[in-house]
């Protein structure tokens, strides 16, 4: 049977000071009123029944989620503490595996903005066919690169398997300039940006993770069994935060690609498709003024402003800017951030100092 996870444990410090501890990015609605996890959920409307999709996000988080997506809690995968990616999804597929050893999952991400939908349905539908034809399949889905950027990582394609699906050669890490240069120029038929969004059996993941990182696997199996007995809390709590801390791609599908007995395949994605972590990439999801200014909020007065992102949760505070050129400005009601656009990297190791020097309350 089709399920989905939706992982949503992300942190969001580049787009501080909107994300927050106890709202982070994928949380906050300030996408024409929804949040990225809301539209995440709206996406697999008509793909995936409601009762098949699970969201794991950090626990902290249960009741806001479940509230908003009206997901009962069941559905609801919490983490006590973030453990990177491999410890997400093989935790979800530990706890679908218990209700349905047969499980197909699909993985989603909560900071994606994709349109068409419709188009975003039928190539996920692909990406389960290759599940259910080869079982011993894990599919990962390319994004057709924009620019040669160097803030993601890239699959390398090899063999066709059909129209448009192709085995991964490699997974190529976020490249220098150069390489990047390289990849984008070689096109799309050869390189694509990892997006980070899978399918595979619930069984094969598992069963990855327990040949590649068997450490994890044993706790993750443990947590597992324990899932729906009144047991559940006290393992979670024990085991989880012990588990190594490492990515699903450095963990499996990177070794899963020198593996004969896996397949890792790739199915490209060519739709409109933006990844929400930072302010910039914020700004692509806004209307612009005729000065290429991104609005945010609709309480704005920019005299001889150009190319600046403007946004606010305050819905009675005014924003004003003159001669003002290329700049980020967040207003929220504690806090404020003015920077120029290319420095937006820098906003993670600010959101750090902050923490630091002002306390975790501001971050």
């Amino acid at each position: 049977m089709h399920y989905a996870l939706i992982m949503a444990g992300g942190s969001g410090t580049r787009l501080w000071p909107m994300s927050r501890t106890a709202l982070p990015k994928q949380l906050i609605p300030f996408i024409n009123g929804k949040s990225l996890l809301q539209l995440a959920y709206d996406r697999l409307d008509g793909l995936v029944p409601a009762e098949n999709r699970f969201i794991c996000a950090g626990q902290h988080h249960a009741d806001l989620i479940c509230r908003t997506l009206g997901l009962p809690v069941e559905q609801f995968i919490g983490e006590p503490i973030g453990r990177d990616t491999l410890n997400a999804v093989g935790l979800s597929a530990a706890v679908i595996a218990q209700r349905d050893p047969d499980a197909v999952i699909a993985v989603f991400t909560a900071d994606h903005v994709i349109q068409p939908v419709d188009q975003f349905q039928k190539i996920v539908e692909h990406g389960y066919r290759l599940v259910e034809q080869t079982p011993n399949t894990l599919v990962t889905f390319g994004i057709t690169p924009t620019l040669a950027a160097t803030s993601y990582g890239y699959l390398q394609l090899g063999q066709a398997i059909d129209e448009s699906a192709h085995i991964v050669k490699q997974f190529r890490e976020k490249p220098d300039s150069a390489t990047a240069q390289e990849y984008f120029t070689a096109g799309a038929n050869r390189y694509l940006w990892n997006s980070g969004m899978f399918v595979w059996r619930a069984s094969t993941l598992l069963d990855c993770i327990h040949r590649y990182e068997p450490s994890n696997h044993l706790g993750l199996m443990k947590i597992g069994t324990a899932w729906s007995t009144p047991q559940r809390n006290t393992v979670l709590s024990e085991i989880f935060p012990s588990l190594k801390k490492i990515s699903v791609d450095f963990a499996v599908m990177e070794p899963a690609g020198r593996d004969p007995q896996v397949r890792v395949a790739a199915v490209p994605m060519p739709l409109q498709w933006l990844d929400v972590g930072s302010w910039p990439m914020f700004a692509e999801t806004c209307r612009h003024d005729a000065a290429g200014n991104a609005l945010g909020t609709d309480r704005v007065l920019l005299l001889e402003t150009r190319g600046s992102v403007v946004a606010s949760n305050d819905p009675k505070h005014l924003i004003t800017t003159i001669g003002c050129d290329d700049l980020i400005i967040i207003h929220t009601p504690d806090a404020t951030l003015v920077c120029r656009k290319d420095c937006a990297e820098s906003i993670k190791e600010l959101h750090r100092q902050i923490g630091q020097q002002f306390g975790p309350e501001i971050i």
